[in-house]
């Protein structure tokens, strides 16, 4: 979980006046200009074959908006509300490790950018800043959930939940699709094994003995873990990784909050759907008792208009953050944020709708094969 070799450095620093920005596919390629080799693999790599991982941004190219004309409306506003909060757009930031690799500030840069925008960071576990910095960086209007990987040191587990809380999180992802981890062919090519030194999952730091521990995959997780975790913390509670409808049902009738319906990226099971395509059987197994969400293969303002038209309420990104940071520090991470709000006010726009409550299942058609 917390590797790269020994020898590697962090990416070096972006300048501070980034060039303007057109498409979110440019930062990775300048991204990829930047990293080592082995950094790059590991943050655009998925599991098996990357079938999974291909799918999550070509099911996109299957669907088509319907739009409505002359609803008039003036200006819109993405504004969502979410376990009580008004979030100034259904973006989220979703959890991601290791940042320090992909520029020299990690989270603590990624955190300012998503505070400016105000909106959602979801602090990975697996996180090189320990939570506490995270959010001093976020500013005191921050809007930071936790993700988090059950340990089978129930303590231990409880211990993080506490820091999170104290830090200021305000809910809790708990990352339920991965039992092992999935078989990544490039980091296995690479030896990608050890992070280098000085940086570590600060987040897995023991409070009594300051040792920071491994991430442990837990095969044992079951639905009485999450029943543990409800008793625990008084915090929303996200459940991440959901495909099967089935599931999503017996995570209403277990008092979760919400569902993140998340194929990791395509980097556990390969062959598994597309986020897109698993999304709308969860929203129709919910059947709006609780808040669905989405993440993998966001990359346009249409994306987020055709996630949110087919029941998500909002959407998480998580490569093109870590793209972002790598090509152009805390500044790249502002643009990626403000193009993906502009291009959801224009498709928007162009769709007819206002809010993100205008858009409704009837203004997507069907998905056909690509």
């Amino acid at each position: 979980m917390s590797s790269v070799p020994a020898q590697a450095t962090p990416g070096r620093a972006a300048t501070a006046d980034p060039p303007p920005l057109h498409r979110v596919d440019d930062l990775e390629a300048e991204a990829r200009l930047r990293l080592d080799p082995v950094h790059r693999d590991f943050f655009a790599g998925g599991a098996g074959d990357e079938r999974t991982l291909r799918a999550n941004e070509t099911a996109f190219d299957g669907y088509r908006i319907l739009p409505r004309v002359l609803r008039g409306g003036g200006e819109r506003d993405l504004r969502i509300e979410l376990f009580g909060e008004t979030l100034p757009m259904p973006v989220l930031v979703s959890p991601t490790a290791f940042h320090r690799l992909a520029h020299p500030q990690g989270e603590v840069a990624t955190a300012r950018a998503v505070g400016a925008a105000g909106t959602v960071m979801v602090v990975s576990m697996a996180a090189t800043a320990p939570i506490e910095a995270v959010a001093g960086a976020a500013g005191p209007a921050a809007r930071l959930w936790f993700q988090l990987y059950p340990q089978p040191d129930l303590g231990f587990t409880a211990s993080v939940i506490r820091r999170a809380e104290a830090a200021g999180c305000r809910a809790l992802v708990v990352t339920v699709d991965s039992p092992v981890f999935g078989r990544r062919d490039r980091d296995l090519r690479n030896g990608f094994l050890d992070l280098p030194p000085g940086c570590c999952c600060e987040n897995m730091r023991d409070p009594q003995s300051g040792r920071v521990r491994d991430i442990v995959m837990d095969a044992t997780l079951d639905w009485a873990r999450i029943e543990w975790l409800r008793e625990t913390t008084r915090l929303p509670i996200v459940l991440k990784g959901i495909l099967h409808p089935a599931d999503a049902r017996l995570a209403v009738t277990h008092g979760v909050d919400a569902v993140l319906v998340s194929n990791h990226g395509g980097r556990q099971l390969d062959g598994v759907p597309a986020s897109i395509d698993a999304l709308p059987a969860v929203v129709a197994a919910v059947g709006g008792r609780i808040p669905v969400l989405l993440d993998g293969g966001i990359r346009r303002g249409t994306d987020i208009l055709t996630a949110l038209a087919l029941g998500a309420v909002a959407v998480g990104i998580g490569r093109p953050v870590v793209w972002a940071l790598a090509a152009r520090g805390e500044p790249g991470v502002r643009q990626l944020l403000d193009l993906l709000r502009a291009e959801l006010t224009r498709a928007m726009t162009l769709a007819g709708a206002v809010r993100p409550a205008d858009l409704t299942r009837e203004m997507v058609l069907d998905r056909v094969p690509v």
